[in-house]
């Protein structure tokens, strides 16, 4: 079973997933369709597989041996959808989907307190999950700023090749003017 601390671990996991799919770790398989639905076909049967086990159960351990099941799909699916596509859109979604898979699997587990002791578990569980989705937005932000950052620079570099040319004339100018549009991507 999974406990309140295991979903801060998944949370900080997603954190960490992040933080890599910012600075290029993960690399875009391109997947063809055939294989990403054999993946997609593999990820409901587990989910399936997961669910049945579940049916051993009973009351609130079967709601969170269900929740969990759920957060497993949702997860891989957007893990699946990351892997295929690399895009840093994709990296931030797959840290949502586990913020929220994780937080519904902890609001679960509160399910079987009562009282106070229920109020700060479901109080815990909001504030983790707040949290995860914040350093979510954080790291879209981070992404766009190095993302704005890489353009600002190869701009200015793009800038000082061309006053170099301008040194030049005839063929020899226009030769560097195109090796420099080549170099830094401008047409």
């Amino acid at each position: 079973m999974t406990t309140l601390q295991h979903c801060k671990t998944g949370i900080a996991a997603a954190a960490i997933a992040a933080l890599f799919a910012t600075t290029g770790a993960f690399a875009a398989n391109g997947m063809s369709k055939a294989d990403m639905s054999a993946a997609k076909d593999r990820i409901s049967a587990d989910y399936k597989a997961e669910k049945s086990m579940c049916a051993k159960f009973s009351g609130n351990e079967k709601d969170v041996c269900m929740e969990q099941a759920k957060g497993k799909e949702k997860v891989a699916l957007a893990e699946l959808t990351f892997n295929d596509t690399g895009k840093a859109s994709d990296a931030n979604k797959l840290a949502v989907v586990k913020a929220d898979a994780s937080y519904a699997v902890a609001k679960e587990m509160c399910d079987d307190k009562a009282g106070n002791v229920k109020d700060v578990c479901v109080t815990e569980a909001k504030a983790t999950h707040t949290k995860a989705l914040a350093e979510a937005k954080l790291d879209k932000k981070i992404v766009a700023a190095v993302k704005d950052s890489a353009e600002d620079k190869r701009d200015a570099d793009y800038k000082v090749a061309a006053e170099k040319c301008d040194s030049l004339s005839g063929e020899a100018k226009a030769a560097c003017v195109s090796a420099a549009k080549a170099r830094f991507n401008k047409s």
